[in-house]
């Protein structure tokens, strides 16, 4: 019987309780699975804790559930994959899954004792407002999430992540299923936490607000996405996955300028107190 080669899974979560029970379901053929939660207030931890997997050669197997403080998404994922036994991991998100077709080639290309290539990219399809979404940007939408973490890092500026591989990659063609918005109004919800991150993390990189980035950039991603990329004939969805990317551009933007403004403020206080601490300096004399 040959040798195949262990491999450990790595979610992290938070509040994930609608989607941690599928997500660890697909990758339930892992060797290890290793789960880094960010203090959960519903049944993330209890359900992760209570699940088992069973790896390919037939033993049961049970998530660790490790606790932490959030300290960013690259900053945690790079965290979870240093806590995993065996060198190559495959990492998840909550809201994503292993299709069948995924599972049959992760098993193939681990299925022998050393592996031709350091990481394996995978296309990645969303489903959203009732549909598998195809074009608009939204697919292949490759990710690179089987890898050899002695030669790989999650990299990338928060809260959008990538990982660089030092070595050979290869294409899997079975699709990485995305369930990231559950409506419309997730959808929004998210925009307004991701362009949070976003523009906090402008700001520390000193990149400076220009209403031309304000005025250029979203209508030009509007016109990628829904005309450029096809999303027009994914009928209304693709229409509003065009105008809700285009906001999302404009709202980055439009808080880095309010960051902008609400560092003057700070700084216009600051002199008013200073000044307000010399004149009543020079009342005492």
């Amino acid at each position: 019987m040959s040798k195949t080669t262990a491999f450990t899974a790595c979610l992290i979560t938070f509040n994930e309780e609608d989607n941690i029970e599928a997500a660890l379901e697909s990758i339930g053929f892992a060797d290890e699975i290793i789960v880094v939660d960010s203090h959960s207030t519903d049944r993330t931890r209890e359900l992760a804790l209570g699940f088992r997997g069973r790896s390919r050669d037939g033993r049961e197997v049970e998530p660790r559930v490790i606790e932490r403080d959030w300290p960013g998404h690259v900053e945690q994922k790079n965290f979870a994959i240093d806590q995993a036994q065996h060198d190559w991991v495959l990492c998840l998100d909550a809201d994503e899954r292993v299709s069948s077709r995924l599972r049959q080639e992760i098993a193939s290309v681990l299925g022998v004792d050393s592996p031709e290539f350091d990481g394996y990219t995978m296309p990645r399809k969303t489903y959203y407002l009732g549909r598998w979404i195809l074009r608009g940007g939204w697919y292949p939408d490759r990710k690179l999430r089987l890898f050899r973490r002695s030669r790989g890092r999650w990299s990338g500026i928060n809260p959008h992540d990538h990982v660089k591989v030092q070595g050979r990659t290869r294409n899997l063609q079975g699709d990485l299923y995305h369930f990231s918005y559950r409506d419309i109004a997730d959808h929004l919800r998210t925009i307004n936490f991701f362009t949070d991150i976003a523009s906090k993390e402008k700001q520390k990189r000193r990149i400076r607000y220009q209403l031309a980035r304000m005025l250029i950039q979203p209508p030009y991603k509007f016109f990628k996405m829904y005309f450029l990329k096809q999303g027009f004939r994914e009928g209304i969805p693709g229409l509003i996955i065009a105008i809700l990317g285009m906001f999302y551009v404009f709202l980055k933007y439009a808080k880095l300028w309010e960051l902008k403004l609400q560092n003057r403020k700070e700084v216009a206080e600051e002199d008013i107190q200073t000044s307000g601490f010399f004149k009543d300096s020079a009342d005492d004399f």
